[in-house]
């Protein structure tokens, strides 16, 4: 039998080289006559590919104009495909072949999704992919009421599959024009049912199937309803925590910085800029939808938008970034610091030390990736673009957020190719991390230890 690290090293070759041939597969396809109205480079079209299947939303020409029905259905599948990941969409085709899914294949499951025992792991495959597909239904069924009417049977019905795909794959990709949700900023159905629908996917699956349970045990009056909450497990509490404090943090500094803005909210009703403010603040929990133009935000909202790109959702959905738990995490190990403890403790839970370095790892290789690619970007670019809007922009590649300062269309091929890889890495380097490092042991740990030395920081 094949060790663990070999098992997720295959994993891990697997995502990588999958995504990469979907990818390319669709930019090719992207690229065909029959995808386009008029004629496109094919780095366009790459771009296009990779901005799909890595879930981000920048683009560097406008979907709604370019590509035909083919080619929006293409790019439909691309984002179906890269929400799900390869994997799952490949156990997916499993289920619909009814071929049972062998041992090796389930411990590629258990790896990729991380689940702690292999038991259950198909059953927990085949519910994300039933999860997925309702919520996306109910999203099409909520987008119906306003398409339409406003375009007819067929291409509201079109408009509505298409945009609750984007949205709760946290794509971000829209094929209504140039402006994204701009002409909807104070349509409260379009709002909330994208808000909806990025928030449930941005916290995660494994938060969903956790309160799900809970749900039904209080129903049956299995646990007092006072225990609603701290029976979740840890990850939930944290996911549900930190969701709701960055939300709410983003729309009440989003409200603040642009209240006077009359290029961004400052033309709105006070009820209006509240929506506004929080479907900024949700979408950049890596959705890429937005409701006003995001070059015209003053430079402090660029900057805290960018940290919120950054850090992205949650563990286990749709979303990117360094994820709010390993955030919370840190955040967690700090204050265990600073009081004197030992041990990194939340809600009468030890985090591991094994745990606690795989997030380190996430957050400082997510780092090192956005300000490589800034700082190229800077360099490759003539000094008249704002470093604030590469800096966002970066933020947004690596994020996989898709939120643009109406920047990459006019970048240099060099710079666009930048931020190709820069969503590639975004989408696979919190997984990859935390198949390559996680749980894994060095040998010679096993056998002795080296001396201890202590050594200067701070």
């Amino acid at each position: 039998m094949k060790s663990k690290k070999n098992v997720r090293w295959n994993t891990l070759q697997i995502t990588a080289v999958g995504f990469l041939s979907v990818i390319f597969l669709g930019g090719v396809l992207l690229y065909l006559p029959v995808s386009n109205t008029q004629p496109i480079a094919f780095i366009d079209a790459l771009f296009t590919s990779v901005t799909a299947v890595c879930v981000t939303g920048l683009v560097t020409i406008t979907p709604a104009s370019q590509f035909t029905l083919f080619g929006k259905v293409v790019l439909l599948l691309l984002i179906q495909i890269g929400g799900l990941g390869v994997i799952a969409c490949a156990a997916c085709f499993f289920f619909l072949l009814r071929r049972r899914i062998a041992l090796r294949e389930r411990v590629v499951l258990q790896e990729a999704y991380g689940a702690q025992h292999m038991g259950g792991i198909v059953r927990l495959v085949r519910k994300i992919i039933i999860g997925t597909l309702a919520v996306e239904g109910a999203g099409v069924v909520l987008y119906a009421f306003q398409f339409i009417p406003e375009y007819g049977a067929a291409r509201g019905i079109w408009y509505s599959i298409f945009h609750s795909v984007s949205a709760f794959c946290n794509a971000g990709i829209d094929i209504l024009g140039e402006n994204s949700l701009a002409d909807y900023a104070v349509n409260p159905l379009v709002n909330l049912t994208t808000i909806l629908l990025i928030i449930l996917s941005g916290i995660g699956f494994t938060v969903w199937f956790d309160i799900i349970e809970n749900t039904k045990e209080l129903i049956h009056r299995e646990v007092p309803v006072r225990w609603r909450f701290t029976r979740l497990r840890l990850h939930s509490k944290l996911a549900v925590i930190m969701t709701l404090i960055l939300i709410m943090a983003g729309t009440f500094f989003i409200f603040l910085a642009e209240y006077h803005n009359p290029d961004t909210i400052g033309n709105m009703s006070l009820g209006e800029k509240v929506m506004a403010s929080v479907f900024q603040s949700v979408t950049t929990r890596t959705a890429g939808f937005y409701t006003f133009s995001q070059g015209a935000m003053n430079g402090e909202s660029k900057l805290v938008c960018a940290l919120l790109m950054f850090i992205g959702g949650s563990p286990g959905g749709t979303a990117g970034g360094v994820k709010t738990t390993t955030i919370a995490m840190l955040f967690l190990a700090c204050a265990t610091f600073v009081r004197g403890g030992n041990d990194t403790e939340c809600m009468g839970r030890r985090i591991s030390t094994a745990n606690f370095r795989t997030g380190f790892c996430v957050v400082m290789v997510a780092f090192a990736a956005f300000l490589t690619g800034m700082l190229a970007i800077l360099v490759i670019e003539p000094d008249s673009i704002p470093l604030v809007d590469v800096l966002f922009e970066s933020a947004s590649a690596v994020g996989t957020a898709g939120l643009t300062a109406d920047l990459t269309p006019h970048l240099s091929r060099y710079s666009q190719v930048i931020i190709m890889v820069m969503m590639y890495i975004g989408r696979l380097g919190p997984l990859t991390l935390v198949l390559t490092f996680a749980g894994k042991t060095h040998p010679r740990d096993q056998v002795r230890r080296l001396p201890e030395e202590k050594i200067m920081v701070g």
